[in-house]
């Protein structure tokens, strides 16, 4: 267990695998900026679940970086997310990796579904419960073809959602189409 300055016990899980990860996130070429398509990728779980806001999601040893995003809003440029949660308007594309539930996804490198993250003591205390209003997630790993988990896929929401076993189905369905397009992206980029 870690605890932060002020004494606060820290949830959020020792990440490990976190260095060969960011080495093959670069080999890769991905996640490090935005990207057009993990930004449609991102509007496509939204529009499948119905979710307000959702991620493509990469971490590295200190954050997070959602190198896809949709909001509320639609699509915004880096520089707009970040002058509008510079503000205390909402959301960045980037986020502290003790923030959320991305990271215990990637260390446990299994989907998570919380319909109302108020029902789970570990999760409820979560900085972006209080600071965002998150109320539900719904979540899965991008785990590639070298057993690397590179980040995750997600949907939130601020209010309770009834996710179940249908919305696992499709989170772990819409992960495993986005592993197989960045393959696809890497088998281009050697030919």
């Amino acid at each position: 267990m870690t605890y932060d300055p002020t004494g606060h016990l820290l949830l959020t899980p020792v990440d490990r695998e976190a260095p060969l990860r960011v080495q093959r996130l670069r080999q890769l070429g991905i996640g490090e900026r935005p990207d057009p398509d993990f930004d449609a990728f991102a509007d496509k779980l939204a529009q499948v679940t119905g979710a307000p806001y959702s991620m493509v999601n990469f971490i590295d040893e200190n954050q997070q970086f959602f190198a896809g995003l949709h909001t509320p809003n639609g699509t915004q440029s880096a520089e707009q997310l970040n002058a509008t949660a510079a503000a205390g308007g909402g959301v960045s594309r980037y986020m502290a990796r003790d923030h959320g539930y991305c990271p215990h996804v990637v260390v446990r490198r299994k989907a998570l579904v919380l319909e109302d993250v108020c029902d789970y003591p570990r999760f409820a205390g979560n900085p972006v419960v209080d600071e965002i209003g998150i109320r539900s997630y719904l979540g899965a790993p991008l785990i590639d073809r070298t057993g690397t988990a590179l980040g995750t896929i997600c949907v939130v929401d601020t209010e309770p959602r009834p996710w179940g076993r249908p919305g696992l189905e499709t989170i772990k369905s819409l992960a495993a189409e986005l592993v197989e397009q960045i393959h696809l992206r890497e088998d281009s980029r050697r030919l």
